[in-house]
Order: C-alpha cells, then structure tokens, then sequence
C-alpha cells in the first residue's frame, strides 16, 4: 500500500458524521473543497469505474487524514475514496486546515509541504500504474520532465536517469518503455534521441497521457 500519511494536526472541533459502508468520500479529479478526517473505520483508496472500485490502491483505516495532500496543494483529489466499513468522519474546510498549519512553526510547515508534494506524486504514479496503459503512462511522465529547450524551440526532455530505472519507476519493463519511445516517435510525438527528446506535439501527449 502507498504511504499516504502526514504527521498529525491537531484534531478539529468538527461534529462527527457517521457514514455507512460503500459510501463515496472522495471523488478523483473532484476539486477539493473540504479535508475529511476519517476517525474510524477502514476506507479503500483506489479508482473507479462505473460506480465501482475498479482499482485498489490501498486501504486506510482512522484516525487519518484523507487525501489532506490535495488541500494543502490546492489541488483536485488524486482518487477515489470508498468506505469500507462504517465510517465516523469530519469534514474541515480547506480554509480551517490550512489556517492550522499556518499556525505551526515554520519548519514545520516546510516539513508538512515538501511532504504533501511527495505524496501526491506518489499517488499520482500509483493510480498511473493502476489505470493507464504502458504508452499513456510514458506519455505523463514525459510531460511531467518536459523542459523549454530554445535549440529545439519548444518541450524537450533531458535524461538524467538510465532508461531501466525509469522503467522500473513506471512499472514496465525496459523493452516495453523502450518500444513504447518507438512508436511514439513514429507517431511524430516525440524527435530527437540519445539522452534529449524533443516533444513535437505536447497536447496529443496530454491526450494520449489523458491528463
């Protein structure tokens, strides 16, 4: 299971909710509005397809914060949320919980930030692996390293990783992500080769990547 913790805040004097099993707390892509803050039971963090969870990334169990990451980066929910069991939670608007961490030392909102961005990346490469294929997957990581390139006069991007690490990161293997830089380069979605690609077409990528 993906470690989607944070160090404690102090609990919010919010009234408790308590919601049954298969109730949906969090919709992917949704923009967030309110921090739930699961006091007990066990929710399925994961996609979904057609009403149901297609894809399981893991499963939390209260007291924990749900998907706080995404508050804290004004940022939309990276997955879908189920309860799993009955549930007693809080709902924390954005406002309070960042106003919370605002009033923590410095260092400390540092810490909670810099973490907050490692896990949304760690989710967002987790529900990659659950739910796009290999080509689609390689696509968004190659627009999330895309770099302005003034020789090639627009994206390129620079590997400083060896293509089997980046592979093993994707959760393909190495000739997979490398017949993947095949046929995208064929397609005319991706020039150049070596160790700087340039990227011809970056929205086709994006809807290749559908992001």
């Amino acid at each position: 299971m993906l470690d989607t913790t944070l160090p404690p805040l102090p609990e919010p004097a919010a009234p408790l909710t308590l919601l049954g099993a298969g109730t949906v707390l969090l919709h992917r892509g949704d923009a967030v509005d309110h921090i739930v803050h699961v006091m007990q039971g066990r929710v399925v963090l994961g996609v979904m397809a057609d009403g149901l969870m297609a894809h399981q990334l893991g499963v939390v169990e209260g007291p924990f914060w749900l998907e706080a990451a995404s508050g804290l980066l004004a940022l939309p929910h990276a997955v879908d949320a189920v309860a799993e069991t009955e549930v007693h939670v809080q709902y924390v608007s954005v406002d309070d919980f960042v106003a919370e961490v605002q009033a923590l030392p410095e260092a400390s909102q540092n810490l909670l930030m810099d973490m907050a961005r490692s896990q949304r990346q760690q989710i967002e490469m987790g529900v990659s692996r659950l739910a796009k294929d290999a080509d689609a997957r390689c696509a968004e990581w190659l627009l999330r390293h895309a770099q302005p390139d003034e020789l090639l006069g627009g994206l390129a991007v620079k590997f400083t990783q060896r293509k089997r690490t980046i592979a093993a990161q994707l959760g393909i293997a190495p000739e997979t992500f490398s017949r993947v830089l095949r046929h995208l380069r064929e397609r005319q979605l991706i020039s150049g080769g070596g160790r700087v690609l340039g990227l011809p077409n970056p929205q086709a990528l994006r809807e290749l990547a559908g992001v």
